[in-house]
């Protein structure tokens, strides 16, 4: 636990102490109560899972699906407004802003996997949408408000609507 409070005060100037992230941070609470529901999820009482995260999103306005594999050290920012599809993969140290969006596109036909994997070390700005089975490589930055339809190289910059790679 020590290590995700010190990787949240790196990432945010803002953070002065581990008692102010646990009591002023909802990404943190979010993702805490995300950890046991996903723990109940993955031992087939499902339901208290989901309703455990349902409660999460009336109180904190952050919606996580207890099937979502998440890694180590994600780090919600303002937290408003985020969802994270059930099928979503998030590796470790991946940073997030409020209104963040790792969904599918909507259509009713597609089954298995049908929400985004993000490697680590990524960076998702203020409002982005990323849609669809696709990745998020290593190291890559997604600007504010940028919807992402497909795959986005390691280590590159994807901005606009709909999103494309900085070079």
């Amino acid at each position: 636990m020590k290590e995700y409070f010190e990787s949240i005060k790196r990432r945010d100037p803002a953070a002065r102490n581990i008692i102010q992230i646990i009591l002023l941070y909802p990404g943190v609470q979010a993702v805490f109560w995300y950890r046991i529901a996903h723990f109940l999820y993955i031992h087939h009482l499902k339901f208290i899972a989901e309703l455990m995260m349902f409660i999460v999103r009336c109180c904190l306005n952050i919606e996580i699906h207890p099937a979502a594999q998440i890694g180590k050290r994600l780090f919600i920012d303002h937290g408003t407004g985020v969802v994270i599809g059930a099928t979503s993969i998030i590796g470790d140290d991946v940073t997030m802003y409020h209104g963040v969006t790792l969904g599918g596109v909507g259509r009713g036909d597609v089954t298995g996997k049908r929400h985004p994997t993000v490697e680590s070390n990524v960076t998702i700005g203020t409002g982005a949408k990323i849609l669809g089975n696709i990745t998020l490589g290593k190291g890559c930055i997604i600007g504010a408000n940028a919807v992402v339809l497909k795959d986005v190289p390691p280590s590159k910059t994807s901005v606009g609507v709909p999103s494309i790679v900085k070079k």
